[in-house]
């Protein structure tokens, strides 16, 4: 099968096509043949060697297909059954080992693109917004990069559970696209200071939450914008990370909590893993939620991917497809 294999870290060039041995299921696993890989920015991280990998290593956590076999054990599934998954490393490829209760059916009426986009930024969203804080009617929320794939779940599932999105974007394009995913307001931090206009937009008051996965650029604006006892959900740090600080800086800005949570963490069980898969998968096939697709490239073209990813081309998803 073709896969895409990192032999050595470094580049989005590193990103090769190669012809490697088809993977077997095991115990609990099916194998599915890939019609759609999503891309993520933690795939960036592990191509740089920033995760503990060693190369020979294929990329992608996340996707969508056929059920192609099963392995022993397995129930529930059945050969030709289109499912979608994530958090199963390895997705690059024309084929990937799965384990069974992660391949998660895909209602109909939706493409193995929406199913494969869906995945990783919905299951995210789903956490930050029901279980890390979980949203009230009436709060006021400001979120970071909000016309990311991630960004816009986000703005959604806020909005679906009745709250006042407010986001920043650094262009007016990708503003368009998180208000017509429902944010309120849009603020472009490359024009205006969002710690301004944020007070400005809440009367002086702050925001209930702020999720943030940029991390060092704006962690201390995003302090000076909470309300006291607010929250600040830190879940990537595209710009670094955080500088060690004082603890008693979150006590001098209003008794903030600090968190920064995983989706690793929130998927720990089959059950729950299934709980916010089926969520999104069913809230994307009433048409409650919708998956902004950027762009899909054929799979020899990771590379290109990852370069949009860099450069922050990249609004909704971006999808993989392999051929076959």
């Amino acid at each position: 099968m073709k896969a895409i294999v990192i032999r050595e870290f470094g580049g989005p060039e590193v990103l090769k096509i190669e012809d490697v041995p088809l993977p077997e299921p095991g115990e609990g696993q099916v194998r599915v043949k890939i019609q759609a890989a999503g891309v993520n920015f933690t795939d960036t991280v592990l191509r740089r060697g920033d995760r503990a990998a060693r190369p020979p290593v294929t990329p992608g956590i996340e996707g969508a297909g056929v059920v192609d076999a099963l392995g022993t054990e397995t129930s529930g599934l059945k050969i030709g059954d289109p499912v979608a998954f994530c958090l199963t490393p390895g997705t690059y490829a024309q084929f990937a080992i799965i384990p069974d209760f992660k391949a998660m059916p895909i209602p109909d009426g939706l493409d193995m693109n929406t199913a494969a986009g869906a995945m990783t930024t919905g299951l995210t969203a789903h956490y930050l917004t029901h279980t890390t804080h979980p949203i009230q009617v009436g709060e006021t929320v400001l979120l970071h990069a909000a016309a990311s794939g991630t960004g816009l779940m986000t703005v959604q599932m806020a909005k679906r559970l009745g709250a006042k999105v407010i986001g920043t974007t650094s262009t007016q394009q990708k503003a368009d696209i998180a208000l017509d995913a429902g944010a309120d307001h849009i603020i472009l931090y490359t024009q205006a200071d969002f710690v301004e206009e944020v007070k400005r937009l809440t009367g002086g008051e702050g925001v209930h939450v702020v999720f943030d996965p940029v991390g060092k650029a704006t962690f201390e604006k995003s302090l000076q914008v909470l309300r006291h006892r607010g929250h600040l959900v830190l879940f990537g740090h595209a710009s670094g990370p955080v500088a060690s600080f004082e603890p008693h800086l979150l006590n001098r800005s209003g008794s903030i909590s600090l968190t920064y949570p995983s989706l690793y963490h929130h998927t720990a069980t089959p059950e729950e893993y299934q709980w916010r898969a089926t969520d999104v998968l069913n809230w994307v096939q009433s048409g409650e939620i919708k998956v902004y697709i950027d762009r899909v490239l054929p799979l020899e073209n990771a590379s290109e991917a990852h370069q949009l990813v860099i450069n922050r081309q990249v609004t909704g998803k971006l999808i993989l497809r392999p051929e076959h």
